[in-house]
């Protein structure tokens, strides 16, 4: 819905959420201000949601006249995308899981924390249950910029979001270790008991293998098993992202 005594904010339908850090603000790129964020798939089923987002645009165009001196430029950057079409910073396709979607990104200041609710109305405090993948709905507020000479306009999310319902997560994770050994692998060779040798009918469990290490720490010879991880980008602007698929 459009609020009446706000024509620039909107609250939408169910949409599903990508690159989520509603938790905890991160930075896009090091040195840059930290921000919450999210980015927001809306279903072109949902026209409704789209008119009301197309009217705020168009509302907050005409109020950013006094930040454009009296005018509307002629090319006014919009932040919202095709996901079956390409991505404005690289001409590239969208993701798999933009087809059929609307595309934005809405941020909000670090003072300005989203407040985050189930489909009952209660606060979310467990913070797994805020992840890239989940379908809910939000409320977003369209508003004028100029920034190195580029005129648009922005959506910034406008305090509240409801987790609807579960979905598949989004984001980098580890491959499945049947990928990579299938039914297994045999059991490590036993050298044969020599004469001499101490019997020993407790063997260790073998190692398992670590594929990223990260260096080693001041104790010789200590190295830290690391988490594979992968970086993600933002799918509309192509900027790094630190954010994974939880909110935290």
């Amino acid at each position: 819905m459009t609020n009446q005594t706000n024509p620039t904010r909107v609250v939408t339908g169910e949409v599903r959420f990508s690159f989520v850090n509603l938790l905890k603000p991160r930075a896009a790129q090091p040195g840059a201000e930290e921000k919450y964020s999210t980015v927001i798939l809306l279903p072109k089923s949902d026209t409704a949601t789209k008119a009301r987002i197309d009217a705020a645009i168009e509302a907050a165009k005409e109020l950013g006249k006094s930040k454009w001196n009296g005018v509307i430029p002629p090319m006014v950057a919009i932040p919202i995308h095709d996901g079956d079409g390409v991505k404005p910073s690289d001409g590239m396709p969208f993701g798999e899981e933009c087809k059929g979607h609307w595309v934005f990104s809405a941020s909000t200041k670090v003072d300005q924390p989203p407040k985050i609710v189930d489909a009952q109305m209660n606060p979310i405090m467990d913070p797994t249950e805020v992840y890239s993948g989940m379908y809910g709905r939000i409320a977003v507020n369209f508003g004028a910029y100029t920034f190195s000479g580029k005129k648009g306009v922005g959506c910034y999310i406008s305090t509240n979001v409801m987790k609807t319902r579960d979905g598949e997560p989004l984001g980098a994770s580890a491959p499945d270790a049947s990928s990579d050994f299938g039914g297994g692998q045999p059991a490590p060779h036993q050298p044969q008991q020599g004469y001499g040798q101490q019997q020993n009918y407790q063997q260790p469990y073998p190692q398992q293998p670590n594929y990223q290490q990260v260096p080693q720490s001041s104790a010789p010879g200590h190295i830290q098993p690391q988490q594979p991880q992968q970086q993600q980008y933002d799918p509309i602007t192509d900027q790094p992202l630190n954010g994974g698929v939880y909110g935290i």
